[in-house]
């Protein structure tokens, strides 16, 4: 959800502080909460703030600790910290190249065939060996060392393991068409993200131009309906772009500054593997391999395997996961978590493994209430007792090192920080002087 920082409809803050507890840090922090409550700016607002000692997990402070507020993406703690626990830092996806048929002069009478196992760092810019050349380029010699030249078939997908509910139940209309909202599909591609460069109008209210699509017209949606207008001056981003999973029409609405140069907004796909496909039929026609067009269907029994790609550690993933808060990782980790420990995959699966995960180490399970891995949906509400409680969790693991180092860093402290609808969340960890 986009931030408009005008709006403090409830706020939430979470510090994980690392002082001693011979320092009186219950007395500051009772002062500056008072302080806090006070302002003008706060007065229709709902404060939580639960603070542990971290060497032996007192808590030092707390005020509404135990009252449920919406985490924003506060809330990938829990399923960042649940899926390195239950996966390992090594975990890593599989995405697999085959084909079914017979080879005959080095012509394949039958189709080739991907199949997605819901890696979220397919195509991603973030990590050389999961760029779209690379990947493509891995793709492409294993065709080639398979001996063939051409096909007289098609590209399969079978993008079905994950099913066709990619966005999680409670994500709102203004969010699922955009970068942020994109959702957790069996094959991702690129990060599921697509660019749309618009232009403003000469003056307030007059109509705003989509220059281009990043090439992307023909394979993210038939038909584009653009409603957008000229916003003042300096009035900042809010074009939106309307447009479900599997969806044919996009609607884009909102407005786009005066008096700009051209400006980029994201959406995400209805469809990644359409995406992806395209790209790998046209890397094939570049090596001389011809090809047919591309399906979606089941993969049947006759499929012979021959390459793939493997994503990068898990470890490395939560590292982008916390950084940047990226939200298809979170519904990616969800939806992996219920894959790994149920055997079906679901966001509801998933998020009961999470619940599961954290009601065996001492979290209330109505201290979660939550319905995705990210924190994107407004109906998700959690405590501020049970985030300090993760965080502590966390210190006690071997993984520590690479989850405290994922967080972003904000005046020293090491904390996610979360925003949605109004509120502002904050959870980490703090150093106090004596270390």
């Amino acid at each position: 959800m986009k931030h408009r920082p005008a709006i403090l409809l409830s706020c939430l803050f979470v510090w994980h502080l690392g002082f001693s507890q011979r320092h009186p840090v219950e007395g500051r922090l009772r002062v500056a909460m008072d302080r806090l409550e006070k302002d003008a700016s706060m007065r229709h607002a709902t404060v939580s703030l639960c603070v542990l000692d971290a060497g032996t997990g007192a808590v030092l402070f707390e005020r509404n600790s135990q009252v449920g507020l919406a985490p924003a993406s506060c809330q990938k703690l829990f399923t960042s910290i649940a899926a390195l626990d239950l996966l390992g830092p090594g975990y890593r996806y599989v995405t697999r190249v085959g084909y079914s048929g017979r080879i005959d002069d080095g012509v394949l009478h039958g189709n080739l065939l991907l199949r997605g196992n819901g890696d979220p760092t397919l195509g991603s810019w973030r990590f050389d060996s999961t760029k779209e050349n690379v990947v493509l380029g891995r793709w492409v010699r294993a065709i080639g060392r398979a001996g063939i030249k051409g096909y007289d078939g098609t590209i399969v997908v079978d993008d079905g393991a994950w099913g066709t509910d990619a966005v999680p139940g409670g994500w709102i209309w203004e969010d699922i068409g955009n970068y942020y909202g994109a959702g957790a599909w069996a094959l991702n591609w690129h990060e599921n993200q697509y660019d749309v460069r618009l232009q403003a109008g000469k003056a307030v209210g007059d109509p705003v131009t989509i220059v281009n699509l990043a090439g992307l017209k023909d394979t993210v949606s038939r038909q584009w309906v653009n409603e957008l207008k000229t916003g003042p001056a300096g009035s900042g981003d809010n074009a939106y772009i309307y447009l479900p999973p599997h969806g044919d029409i996009a609607y884009v609405r909102g407005t786009a500054p005066l008096q700009e140069a051209e400006r980029v907004i994201s959406g995400s796909m209805p469809w990644p593997a359409g995406r992806v496909c395209a790209q790998f039929a046209e890397a094939l026609r570049k090596e001389g391999i011809l090809c047919g067009h591309v399906m979606d269907t089941p993969i049947g029994m006759d499929t012979v395997w021959i390459g793939g790609s493997d994503s990068p550690p898990l470890d490395s993933i939560n590292y982008w996961f916390l950084r940047r808060s990226i939200n298809l990782y979170g519904e990616a980790l969800i939806k992996t978590l219920a894959l790994e420990k149920k055997g079906v995959v679901s966001t509801d699966t998933g998020v009961a493994v999470l619940q599961d995960f954290w009601g065996r180490r001492g979290v209330d399970r109505a201290a979660l209430h939550i319905i995705d891995g990210s924190g994107l949906s407004p109906q998700n509400r959690v405590t501020t007792d049970a985030l300090a409680h993760a965080l502590q969790y966390a210190r006690s693991r071997s993984w520590y090192r690479s989850f405290y180092e994922a967080l972003p860093v904000f005046n020293g402290m090491h904390m996610k920080s979360g925003s949605i609808g109004g509120a502002r969340s904050f959870s980490g960890y703090q150093t106090g002087a004596d270390g």
